[in-house]
């Protein structure tokens, strides 16, 4: 039967497209380290993934919590651990480089709150990072993952603006991709209006209820919060773990806040950082001018006022969870659903959690000890094109897992991330390596966004996916 529906797949009129190779995304980081313990939290996960996301620069800065100082040490502080682990993270994956080459790139903002520390004669040993980092002849953009206040940022824009050719400086500004968690000083709405061309998220503003990153550790009524919860962190991160696991702080405020400014840099198969509108691990955001009026102004610690442009934020998904059956086909969807900003990062949070606890045993144990995650592979191209009322098939046959664990197959469509926004239903069961689709009927070109989410059985449970485009053009 597979052979037979994959002959129609592969004889009938579909455009194929393939897709090319992803590159590691490069990323300086901008971080109120000591504010918050969740910025040293956030730094444990991030070296994790040192090997698949290029660090560029990890700078200390200050923030509307941190004021007046700046806390290089305890970055020095948390690579150090990493140091101590690195050659047993190497069993597990290539590529994490030693903790001489991270301690190189701390560098120092300036101890000056937001505009305070921006303008003639405020350069700083970070502003100038950046700007040497831009300089360097590499054409992929360059993430400016923003964990406190961005005025070493600002800093570095404000020099280019007043020292570089129109030219040189839009060459510059232009290779920018900025993600800052909320509003940590008054220098993030200056760079949104100084430089309108800047490639900018955020959920403006600092009342952290109405932010998208906020999902990361929201308590979310209906759902299995335990992914979160401090006996889970103990647990698969903190105790057993070697040095970096004891490192990692207790909760104070919120666990790991910082965290969603760098998720979507992590290559999964979902995520595809130049696009926030498509969603990922990080949130999903979409490129619009936000209403001030619904802005909440009252008790506001950061001067905030209209945005004067559109800018990458808060986006709704409605979403309803699929859950385990204990008999019959081994998934069914959820009698709750829920439409928000925040479900559009807490929906993949349980797979990002598991993802760092495995990484988190990587530390201490071997190779055969440990979960590495499974490799989806599909039996088609990443990107096709249908006609209206024309059925389809996606396969991912062809995955596999190192570990030779069994995986368990999803597939969905996601409405929110491409231009046809009704649900396009699975014909049939959802749960197998092929799925099988009907383009619905459209007036104009459209484009649906088509999930594979392949996870194994092990412990704990890994995921990667599959991304399909599928463009449907009008009879």
């Amino acid at each position: 039967m597979r052979g037979i529906i994959l002959l129609l797949l592969f004889s009938s009129p579909l455009t194929f497209t393939f897709a090319q190779e992803e590159q590691k995304n490069r990323v300086i980081i901008l971080t109120d380290i000591e504010a918050d313990p969740d910025d040293t939290q956030s730094l444990v996960r991030l070296f994790l993934y040192a090997n698949q996301i290029d660090i560029k620069g990890i700078v200390a800065t200050t923030s509307c919590w941190l004021t007046s100082n700046i806390h290089p040490e305890s970055i020095e502080k948390v690579i150090a651990a990493y140091g101590k682990v690195q050659p047993n993270l190497l069993k597990h994956e290539a590529g994490f480089p030693d903790a001489e080459t991270l301690s190189s790139l701390i560098k120092k903002g300036l101890p000056k709150y937001g505009m305070k520390g921006v303008g003639k004669g405020m350069d700083s040993e970070g502003s100038e990072w950046i700007i040497k980092v831009l300089e360097e002849n590499d054409d992929r953009p360059l993430w400016i993952s923003t964990w406190g206040g961005v005025n070493t940022l600002a800093q570095a824009l404000y020099k280019i603006k007043h020292t570089k050719k129109e030219k040189e400086a839009k060459r510059l500004i232009s290779k920018l991709r900025v993600y800052t968690i909320s509003d940590q000083d008054d220098s993030g709405i200056w760079i949104r209006n100084n430089f309108p061309d800047l490639f900018y998220i955020v959920s403006p503003g600092d009342h952290y209820e109405s932010a998208t990153w906020t999902g990361v550790n929201s308590y979310v009524k209906g759902i299995d919060n335990s992914s979160i919860s401090n006996h889970w962190i103990t647990k698969n991160i903190q105790q057993g773990h070697g040095p970096l696991g004891a490192v990692y702080p207790d909760v104070a405020w919120g666990v790991e806040g910082d965290t969603p400014a760098f998720l979507s840099l992590i290559p999964n198969g979902l995520n595809a950082a130049e696009h926030p509108e498509w969603g990922g691990w990080g949130g999903r955001y979409e490129l619009y001018k936000p209403d001030f009026s619904k802005t909440k102004e009252g008790n506001s610690i950061v001067n905030i006022a209209p945005e004067t442009r559109p800018i990458w934020t808060n986006a709704i998904d409605h979403y309803t969870p699929y859950i385990a059956k204990t008999y019959g086909r081994s998934i069914e969807h959820d009698t709750i659903s829920f439409t928000n900003d925040k479900v559009t990062l807490w929906r993949w949070r349980d797979d990002f959690q598991n993802d760092f606890a495995a990484r988190m045993d990587w530390c201490t144990l071997s190779y055969k000890e440990a979960n590495h995650p499974p490799v989806p592979v599909l039996s088609h191209p990443e990107h096709i094109t249908v006609k209206s009322g024309q059925g389809f098939t996606l396969d991912a046959f062809e995955s596999t897992d190192p570990d030779g664990d069994h995986i368990s197959f999803l597939w969905f469509n996601y409405p929110e991330a491409g231009s046809y926004k009704k649900l396009i239903k699975v014909n049939g069961a959802e749960n197998v390596h092929m799925a099988y689709f009907t383009a619905p009927e459209v007036k104009k070109k459209e484009t649906a966004h088509f999930i594979v989410k392949v996870t194994d059985k092990a412990e704990p449970p890994l995921t990667r996916y599959k991304k399909v485009i599928v463009t449907i053009t009008p009879k």
